[in-house]
């Protein structure tokens, strides 16, 4: 199923639902973008005449020149077909092949049935390859300021065949051996004479438990960010120290008010420890508790370790703090 889906800086919107994507660069036009926002809740059957009805009042929605690309995926597993609706320098392409449609009323394109493959891109030109390291962010679901976004379909995952136990063996031998051996080799015979103790520290289990799942910060437009290294927030944190010398992830947040720094706060990592430093932002980096009525201004530079539920007030933009059990 719907994979990845990196999304690229920039001023204009991205915003992903499901196996859907839309990119939108139509400046002074929020009529369009809604309704190009609720098309992503449009699937199955059908869906190539929702978006027509859609290009015909295209105009009306928006004066001016807007650009747009919006793809609807027929399936999940990424083995199915797809339905576009395109405009101006918008361009959905499959493994950067530029899907090619048919114009509609309204000067736009459609596109449907077509194959999808391993990777699909929405947004102005060709999708770049490789998205470039250190740039991209995970849209899980969700409205963002983006430049563009590539979404990887995974393919299915292949139906296994079962292989039956060996009957000879009791079920009780299987879970107590000592090493590995039974596992590929045939079942022993049972032996009379008592079996050694295990020697303390000797590792005598073969299960695993799954490592906890990263904290993550949920913003209140809808897009989440995994918290799994340490993070730079702000209007434009790519070019902070701490992003270009590879120890920090950059999150881009859409500024419209001016009121963040490029730069305005960091997500610090230690272990399961996580920490909000603000890093000198001009309009300060704000916290509060679940329950908290109020909120706590930063010293800039002291780390604030962060509890399950905590709140982050960066300009505008609250930020929900969530720490897995």
């Amino acid at each position: 199923m719907p994979d990845r889906c990196e999304v690229l800086p920039g001023e204009n919107v991205v915003a992903r639902r499901a196996g859907g994507l839309l990119w939108v660069d139509a400046p002074g036009s929020p009529a369009l973008v809604a309704t190009l926002h609720a098309c992503l809740g449009v699937a199955g059957p059908g869906a190539d005449r929702v978006l027509t009805a859609v290009a015909g009042q295209v105009a009306a929605l928006a004066p001016g020149g807007a650009s747009f690309a919006l793809v609807l995926t027929d399936s999940a597993d990424g083995s199915g077909a797809g339905v576009a609706l395109w405009s101006g320098k918008g361009q959905p392409a499959v493994d950067g092949v530029p899907v090619g449609g048919r114009p509609t009323e309204g000067g736009c394109t459609l596109a449907s049935g077509f194959d999808l493959g391993s990777s699909l891109y929405v947004g102005p030109g060709s999708s770049p390859s490789p998205v470039p390291p250190g740039v991209a962010y995970d849209l899980v679901e969700g409205t963002v300021p983006g430049g563009g976004a590539t979404l990887q379909l995974a393919a299915a995952t292949p139906v296994s065949v079962a292989v039956p136990a060996p009957q000879s063996a009791p079920a009780a031998e299987r879970f107590s051996a000592d090493s590995d051996a039974g596992f590929s080799a045939p079942a022993a015979a049972p032996v009379s004479e008592p079996q050694p103790a295990a020697q303390p520290g000797a590792a005598t289990a073969f299960w695993q438990p799954d490592p906890p799942a990263a904290p993550v910060l949920r913003f209140d437009d809808g897009m989440v960010v995994d918290v799994d290294n340490d993070l730079v927030l702000g209007r434009r944190p790519d070019g902070h120290e701490l992003v270009t010398s590879g120890t920090a992830r950059p999150v881009p947040i859409a500024d419209t008010q001016n009121v963040l720094s490029s730069a305005h706060a960091a997500i610090q990592r230690a272990g399961r420890e996580v920490s909000l430093v603000d890093l000198g932002s001009l309009n300060g980096t704000h916290v509060a508790g679940p329950e908290a009525t109020e909120w706590t201004q930063l010293e800039p530079g002291v780390a604030h370790a962060l509890s399950d539920g905590d709140r982050l007030l960066l300009g505008w933009t609250v930020i929900t703090f969530e720490q897995p059990e």
